[in-house]
């Protein structure tokens, strides 16, 4: 860790920051919101690869926001293409959400996610546009109390929805993302708690 990145993870750090930041942006012209994350958002540690879908699984291994191996939940991981090149590889619609909740001005190019309904035990990427997604609640999802599983061929999807699933959109499915984000949030948080409990690491 480089000194600069020390001093912003402590708080009295953060407050010289923000007051550095103040008046150094108190001597420059007005910057809006938008022109700043472009130069300084998230999207800046994120990896730029025009070719995402060569070598995914090598060069993006684990979902970045709960650290699961994308690989071993193939059937529901994600992959966004940001316009400016840059990729994130999450492991379900779940953090696939919050990705694009943290980078909102940066418009995804193209999303990709796991069919769920394709033969063999590593699913192929197909674009999220064209696909169908089962929301199941009478199943767990990845990373979620109710399943949003993506499948590329409507006729697999119909077919995977039971009583009481129903078939939406990208869209649709990643509302219910959001809207299932706290509870699911709250969930993931205890059951993790409990687990460091159980190998004796702190909480």
């Amino acid at each position: 860790m480089n000194r600069r990145d020390f001093i912003l993870t402590t708080s009295s750090g953060a407050l010289f920051a923000a007051a550095t930041s103040a008046h150094a942006e108190g001597d420059m012209p007005m910057q809006s919101p938008m022109a700043w994350t472009d130069e300084n958002g998230l999207t800046r540690f994120l990896k730029v690869d025009t070719d995402p879908l060569t070598d995914e699984f090598e060069k993006y291994p684990r979902c970045p926001y709960c650290g699961m191996m994308r690989m071993q939940w193939s059937h529901t991981r994600h992959l966004i293409v940001y316009d400016n090149d840059t990729v994130d590889g999450t492991c379900s619609i779940h953090c696939a959400a919050i990705s694009l909740s943290l980078n909102m001005d940066a418009g995804p190019k193209v999303i990709y996610a796991g069919d769920a309904g394709a033969e063999g035990d590593v699913k192929p990427l197909a674009d999220v546009a064209q696909m169908s997604y089962v929301i199941d609640p009478s199943k767990p999802g990845t990373m979620s109390m109710v399943s949003k599983y993506a499948y590329a061929d409507p006729a697999k999807a119909e077919a995977a929805a039971g009583e009481g699933a129903s078939i939406v959109s990208f869209d649709d499915a990643l509302r219910l993302a959001y809207a299932e984000m706290a509870e699911d949030t709250i969930m993931l948080r205890k059951r993790r708690g409990e687990k460091r409990k159980e190998m004796g690491g702190s909480n």
